[in-house]
């Protein structure tokens, strides 16, 4: 056994007393946080499987997934689909789900985070000849440039440059937390995007935004949003923190 699976393993020894009033799972709770808090469990490290903690310490499965989800909450520990638990590092960990059309404060919401945005600049600008070609503007057309820094639980996660057809969305000031809301709200909502993901190096100006060093990895993607009738409402350029954000996608063989 090495010594992260020894630190880890701790918690098996942990034995929950009956008689007290403390609900069982509020006592494995603060035996968890106790060994993180005191460090004898690193950052990064895996806690044991469920079942292995239900059988060491005599605790119902309910019991113990109500400890980790509190401890979840608390941003002490983090889960992985498809790998486990593990001690959080500090940064907030965003699952964006590559088969979900959802915006930046719906999957932090949906996961318990707290999302909130800087505003970078918000323009009614003319096209430029890309945009004219992209949303299939006239020269004469405006479009809204939207760039944000995008920020969970005080922490900058991504840097956004979104535009939008101003026939679509006239104003800034209408977007009062999510674009996409905004856009529901003028029965402009996209129900279906193209996304294209490559790893980048952050360039200088972005990787400052982010309190990151420039030339770090980063995760580009592009969206290109339409709505049913196939008209293009949405085009977005992110650069996101490689080490906050995991992009899942779930796969099925074809029928």
């Amino acid at each position: 056994m090495s010594n992260k699976d020894a630190h880890g393993a701790g918690i098996l020894a942990f034995r929950a007393d009956a008689d007290e009033p403390t609900p069982l799972y509020i006592q494995l709770a603060g035996a968890l946080r106790r060994l993180i808090n005191q460090g004898n469990m690193e950052e990064g490290e895996a806690l044991p499987a469920e079942r292995k903690i239900m059988e060491a310490t005599s605790l119902s499965r309910v019991t113990v997934r109500k400890a980790i989800d509190l401890l979840v909450k608390e941003g002490l520990l983090r889960q992985k689909r498809g790998s486990g638990t593990y001690v959080s590092d500090g940064l907030p960990k965003i699952e964006q789900p590559l088969s979900l059309l959802s915006s930046f404060t719906e999957d932090m919401l949906s996961q318990n985070h707290a999302p909130s945005a800087r505003w970078l600049a918000k323009t009614l600008a003319f096209p430029t000849p890309e945009e004219v070609m992209l949303f299939g503007l006239t020269p004469g057309d405006k479009v809204l440039r939207l760039d944000r820094l995008r920020i969970g639980d005080g922490i900058p996660l991504a840097v956004e440059y979104a535009t939008v057809p101003a026939s679509i969305l006239a104003s800034a000031e209408l977007i009062t937390h999510s674009l996409y809301e905004a856009l529901d709200r003028v029965q402009a909502r996209p129900v279906r995007a193209t996304q294209r993901l490559r790893a980048r190096a952050l360039p200088a100006k972005e990787a400052t935004l982010l309190d990151a060093a420039p030339g770090e990895p980063a995760v580009y993607m592009e969206r290109a949003s339409r709505l049913k009738n196939g008209q293009l409402v949405e085009f977005t350029r992110s650069y996101f923190r490689s080490d906050t954000f995991e992009f899942v996608a779930e796969l099925s063989i074809s029928p």
